[in-house]
């Protein structure tokens, strides 16, 4: 349980002393969720300090209202059970009353009146529309008075109708503009009004009432109060339906389960009442009867030292306690539920076929050595699954206990390690005494290793001797050889300086082409006649060079000179030298023979020399 902070029961005493809102029957972990998350949004951390801006700030009232009232409702909200109520209970109801006899409807906590309308539309559906105008009053309450303002127009957005089925969507709400609303003339029987289920009267003479998801907001002692306002305005065999979170298992005695499932109940008509008590209050059955029983047994089996739950005869959650919710995480929010929707139902350990076993055979079943992981924590459990029975011998539930078996399993291993521990004390003596036996023995082996392998040592270095004089045998040839190298390179070197002399001292320009007429070799005098250096010449094309030879005169010439079975040929041609100048060149081609006879020349050896007279006419110029 939450503790009670005092200055947080000072604001509700506040809130029920100047707003006549009583929330001190309200569950304090939701509540003062709610209540923080509005300090947050205005900017206060403590109870008083809120208090105080209560005080100041009047408007601040209907901020904080309308963070604590959840107002959370829709058309049709678990269609399932709507269908259920009308095939299964209103029609019998309609059929077994008299033609002319009223029906009333309470919804209590209606927020914005959808279920209120939900409720119109499943009664027109079953009375007729005639029918439902003469017949039936729907009384709708809630606490909060912008919510019953809403609710009172009956006038939604199309989003809000999403649930309603098409033909129910046509046929009983009127479009106006970008809204809908509900039909006026159905409208006149759906009544709403403020009222405080903790405080006020109930209605009376109610043959279903619907309040669902409201209930669990109050802690029990409100709840149970509330209740039995419910039993007092209910009619004999009254209906009650609830919300999926809701259960009645502690309230049998007033309410009987119709299908519990859908968290349908049946009014108990109660067999006497003690002059001057108060409304729907219920009185002891017996003398001795225990005030506040069902409390003491609620928080009795919530302080339990082991993990229990409690499952309806037909597999929901009906009871778990503390221990429970703080092992599994399985807690109050969860009961309704069907089991088979847990985690725990299947981990740690399968729990159905048990469940299924225990009802069926009619005894407790036990699941030991079951291990489950918590927060990094290994826990041992023992799992009990025992039937309850009425004491007719029919079957009312299941009770399971998770006792926690951590503590003893962990003995118990302490205990068998150390038998363990001792027997391999013995055995470890056993072995010592072998082993020392053979250690002698495996030194001599060692020793004898060591012996052979200074042997093996001996050969591989006589063997590396070998390999060295080898490898010194083959450095000397190497040397040699690099020494020919040497001396074929420096002849080499020789025979290029004397070819480039000769070529540099010849007047006429020598141009040296491939086959392809790419450029080899271009001496000194081509460049003193053209302005190209060697370096940006060779590897060109001779023809595509742009100096001042007329080369649409010389290509026949090369062609022939570079064919098959070229010959050498000379042409004198008009040309532009380096500067500018005319001069007369005579061109001379000789074939660059191939090395391998039958093949195409390899090239051709180009000499231009420039006519004297004019060229050194042109050079004084």
């Amino acid at each position: 349980m939450i503790p009670t902070d005092p200055d947080f029961e000072a604001l509700l005493v506040y809130l029920k002393e100047s707003r006549g809102f009583d929330f001190t029957g309200y569950k304090r972990s939701s509540l003062m969720r709610r209540v923080d998350r509005r300090m947050a949004q205005v900017g206060i951390t403590g109870y008083q300090d809120y208090s105080d801006h209560l005080q100041v700030h009047p408007d601040e009232f209907t901020a904080l209202f309308n963070t604590i009232l959840i107002n959370v409702t829709g058309f049709f909200r678990d269609p399932e059970a709507w269908h259920y109520l009308r095939a299964e209970i209103l029609e019998p109801l309609v059929t077994a009353r008299a033609p002319a006899a009223p029906i009333r409807i309470w919804s209590a906590g209606c927020a914005s009146g959808e279920e209120a309308y939900t409720l119109a539309m499943v009664l027109a559906e079953t009375l007729g529309i005639d029918g439902f105008r003469d017949r039936v009053k729907i009384y709708a309450t809630d606490v909060d008075e912008e919510q019953l303002t809403e609710a009172r127009q009956a006038t939604y957005g199309e989003q809000a109708l999403e649930a309603v089925p098409p033909e129910l969507r046509e046929k009983y709400f009127e479009r106006t503009g970008e809204r809908v609303t509900f039909r006026k003339d159905l409208r006149r029987s759906v009544i709403f009004g403020r009222n405080d289920l903790v405080q006020d009267a109930p209605i009376s003479r109610i043959d279903l009432l619907v309040c669902r998801n409201t209930l669990m907001y109050f802690n029990a002692e409100t709840q149970t109060k509330i209740l039995s306002r419910f039993h007092f305005a209910l009619a004999d065999g009254g209906i009650l339906l609830l919300g999926k979170a809701e259960m009645l298992l502690s309230h049998g005695s007033i309410f009987t389960p119709v299908d519990l499932k859908r968290r349908i109940f049946r009014r108990v008509p109660r067999l006497a009442f003690q002059a001057g008590t108060a409304f729907g209050e219920q009185l002891p059955a017996t003398a001795n009867h225990v005030l506040g029983l069902d409390q003491l047994r609620n928080e009795a089996f919530a302080a339990s030292p082991v993990a229990q739950l409690g499952l309806t005869s037909d597999g929901l959650v009906a009871l778990t306690n503390n221990r429970l919710d703080n092992l599994f995480g399985v807690s109050s929010r969860d009961i309704g539920r069907p089991f088979r929707d847990l985690d725990l139902s299947y981990r740690p350990v399968e729990l159905r076929r048990y469940i299924e076993q225990a009802q069926v055979e009619r005894r407790t079943m036990r699941v030991s050595d079951v291990e489950y992981v918590r927060s990094g924590e290994l826990i041992h459990l023992e799992i009990q699954i025992s039937p309850l029975n009425t004491a007719d011998g029919s079957l009312l539930g299941v009770n399971i206990v998770f006792d926690d078996v951590t503590a003893a399993r962990r003995l118990q291993d302490d205990l068998e390690q150390a038998h363990q521990q001792l027997e391999a004390a013995y055995e470890e003596l056993q072995s010592t005494n072998e082993e020392l036996e053979t250690t002698n023995e495996e030194l001599q082996s060692t020793v004898e290793e060591l012996e052979t392998t200074n042997e093996e040592l001996q050969s591989t270095n006589e063997e590396l001797e070998t390999m060295n004089e080898e490898l010194q045998s083959t450095n000397e040839e190497l040397q040699n050889i690099n020494d020919q190298l040497r001396i074929s390179t420096a002849q080499l070197d020789d025979a290029n300086a004397f070819l480039e002399t000769v070529l540099a001292s010849l007047r006429a320009g020598v141009v040296v082409v491939d086959h392809d007429m790419r450029i080899r070799m271009w001496n000194r005098r081509a460049q003193d006649l053209w302005g190209l250096r060697s370096h940006e010449v060779v590897g060109e094309h001779f023809l595509n060079l742009d100096i001042g030879l007329p080369f649409e005169q010389l290509r026949p010439l090369l062609r022939g000179v570079l064919g098959a079975q070229g010959s050498a040929a000379e042409l004198a041609v008009e040309a532009v030298n380096r500067r500018g100048r005319p001069i007369t060149v005579r061109v001379a081609a000789t074939p660059l023979a191939a090395r391998d006879s039958g093949k195409d020349n390899d090239g051709a050896i180009i000499v231009m020399e420039a006519d004297a007279v004019l060229d050194a006419t042109a050079d004084t110029v």
